[in-house]
């Protein structure tokens, strides 16, 4: 029933095309549009035979497996489609092309296409996710490898899904056929209607038995959940209450969550709730550790994608108003089957956030406010290129259970039992270390002052370096750029800009040098004085641009040890505009590059300064005469002259 779960999510977003003339193509589209998958299927395949190909059949066909979770076979039509009609395609077949891919570890392919998708729908938030994290496969194999997996001997031939705790049993949703008065089959797969069990095993004996008459019917049951007490369960079934079966206004039978009590230790007659809706459907429910608050995923209007994860208050004797969890969790692909542990991490099952393929099982993590942080892909062997979904896990013990239709099961989908052998890594930490050396004879230094800093020159950290030179920054983000600024009295500063990797407790090493300060004279400039990279400025521009201020960040140090250093800030333009502009902009230069020194901290008494336009030009780059926009570049400087020691 995993399938039909999804599928009804899916009902609203199934594209209209235009119906070929022919009349098989006709009875293939009006099953295909009543979800009635395999039948279409067959359909499509006969007229394939007869050498018929079309942009609406490629579609089709790949959408009846890409629906019924069979992405193997999805990708043998989305592949031509994208490969003959790829310029005339809706995007989201692009989405689900790479999809497919993964389902086989096609990788490199599968980015490639959402590459496109993310050119073509870049607002999406699952581009927006590509775009911002290409290296998500690393993030992910960041996590793997924190769980130890084993099969269950309870899954059939048929599909076997949606575990959930129930006193010391496992209650879970099968499609197997016992149980099923009629064995009535879906017309979507081809399977029969699931119903709920309840799995128990003491010592050697193992029994799997029926919920309850009174809960399980001859329409899907499926995704329970108890209450702490065991008294109360919620769980999902077809619109079908007191014998009577609805549908919606297009002839569509939905999900809605229903509700049974136990009274003498019988279930009673199963109520649905009262925020259900026959126009779209409301599944998969979970409920918070205290009891009070019911997860669910949903369709329901004003949502962001193809189904959303909300939340709804449990009162005594009545619901609260639905609440999406946001943008945080929700994308526009499908987010389904949420599971909340006793510590308050929502698991849920996703497309829409980068995995490996198909659904893979993420978990967000709460903050003290309640809002959901993060949230991490867990990795292989929980997450495969195929389904895995309805995960449950037991916090204390580590012990939990989920399901999946990956490859090397029994039936369509199974259910896994798994033991988590290692946390999830939160924060991939590195540590920092180096030494610090004279560069003249290669000594180290001792007591250097070492400056750890952003990639927008923010100061994360200070230390000094010991007797042996060397310094030590033991928590370092992955994945960031930082600088390491390096000061000592008689030596000039040195810099190191650097980039960490994503691999979690890796070492790095940074060894920098300090050329010892020449003795500081009258008209000497601290560009040549300080070892600094040129002070440039944007073409027509007068802001201090980043690079520029890694360097006056040195300039503001040095004039900080040495208080009663006086400097002559001049300003300089390159030749192109007319001279009285330029005279204008440098002095507009001179003043950014003044405001700079002394927001750092610089005394203004310390400080003159003037625009020189373009009337001391370091080249020969002047009206009328061609240079490249490197040459005119030198031109564009701040100098920094001493003029009193």
């Amino acid at each position: 029933m995993k399938q039909i779960i999804l599928l009804f999510f899916l009902v609203f977003f199934i594209f209209n095309s235009g119906f070929s003339q022919e009349k098989n193509i006709k009875k293939g589209d009006k099953e295909f549009n009543q979800f009635e998958y395999v039948n279409s299927r067959e359909v499509y395949l006969k007229v394939v035979d007869k050498g018929y190909t079309s942009q609406d059949l490629y579609q089709h066909l790949g959408d009846s497996y890409y629906f019924t979770a069979k992405l193997q076979e999805a990708l043998k039509w989305y592949e031509p489609l994208i490969q003959n009609y790829g310029d005339t395609v809706d995007p989201e077949y692009y989405f689900r092309y790479a999809q497919s891919l993964k389902s086989l570890k096609r990788y490199k392919e599968a980015d490639e296409m959402m590459e496109k998708f993310y050119s073509m729908k870049p607002l999406d938030s699952r581009a927006l996710s590509f775009g911002n994290q290409k290296n998500y496969l690393k993030n992910i194999e960041l996590q793997s490898g924190r769980f130890d997996i084993s099969t269950l001997s309870i899954n059939s031939e048929n599909s076997d899904f949606a575990p959930t705790f129930y006193k010391n049993e496992l209650v879970f949703a099968s499609s197997r056929p016992e149980g099923n008065k009629s064995i009535k089959k879906h017309a979507w797969n081809n399977q029969p209607f699931s119903d709920l069990y309840v799995y128990s095993q003491d010592n050697e004996k193992q029994e799997i038995t029926s919920l309850s008459k009174k809960i399980n019917t001859k329409y899907h049951e499926s995704t329970a959940v108890f209450s702490k007490d065991g008294n109360t369960v919620y769980f999902t079934r077809n619109n079908y209450t007191r014998k009577k079966y609805e549908k919606d206004s297009s002839g569509t039978n939905l999900l809605k969550i229903y509700r049974s009590q136990k009274v003498d230790d019988k279930w009673q007659e199963a109520e649905e709730l009262p925020f259900n809706n026959n126009e779209y459907a409301i599944a998969n429910p979970a409920l918070s550790p205290d009891g009070k608050t019911l997860y669910f995923a949903s369709n329901m209007p004003g949502g962001k994608g193809l189904s959303d994860l909300y939340k709804v208050s449990i009162g005594e004797n009545d619901f609260g108003t639905p609440i999406n969890l946001g943008e945080k969790i929700n994308t526009e692909g499908r987010e389904t089957f949420p599971y909340m542990s006793a510590n308050g991490d929502l698991y849920f099952s996703s497309d829409g956030h980068l995995g490996l393929g198909g659904l893979d099982i993420f978990v967000a993590m709460q903050n003290e406010e309640g809002d959901f942080k993060e949230i991490f892909n867990i990795g292989e062997p929980i997450n495969s290129p195929l389904d895995d979904f309805t995960f449950i896990i037991n916090s204390e013990t580590g012990i939990g259970y989920f399901a999946s239709n990956r490859d090397g099961g029994n039936g369509s989908d199974d259910i896994y039992k798994f033991k988590q052998n290692a946390p999830l890594i939160i924060n991939c930490l590195q540590e920092l270390a180096g030494t610090i050396y004279n560069k003249e004879n290669n000594e180290t230094i001792a007591g250097a002052s070492v400056v750890l800093l952003d990639d927008s020159g923010t100061v994360i950290s200070e230390t000094f370096s010991l007797k042996d030179g060397s310094f030590n920054f033991h928590e370092i983000s992955c994945e960031k750029t930082y600088a390491i600024r390096v000061m000592k009295n008689n030596f000039s500063p040195d810099e190191v800009i650097f980039s960490t990797s994503f691999v979690h407790a890796e070492k790095l090493n940074k060894s920098l040098y300090l050329n010892p300060i020449t003795p500081i004279v009258i008209g000497a400039d601290l560009n040549e004085l300080l070892d600094l990279n040129p002070i440039y400025f944007d073409y027509d521009k007068s802001f201090i641009r980043h690079d520029s201020e890694l360097e006056l960040q040195k300039v503001i140090e040095f004039m900080k040890e040495h208080r009663n250093l006086k400097i002559d800030v001049r300003s300089h333009t390159d030749s192109r505009g007319r001279d009285a502009y330029n005279l204008k902009l440098s002095q507009q230069r001179n003043t950014s590059t003044l405001a700079y020194l002394i927001e750092g901290g610089v005394f203004e008494n310390n400080l003159t300064g003037k625009g020189y336009g373009e009337t001391q030009l370091k080249n020969g780059c002047s009206n009328g005469i061609k240079c490249s926009k490197e040459e005119h570049q030198l031109n564009r400087r701040s100098e920094f002259i001493i003029v009193e020691k």
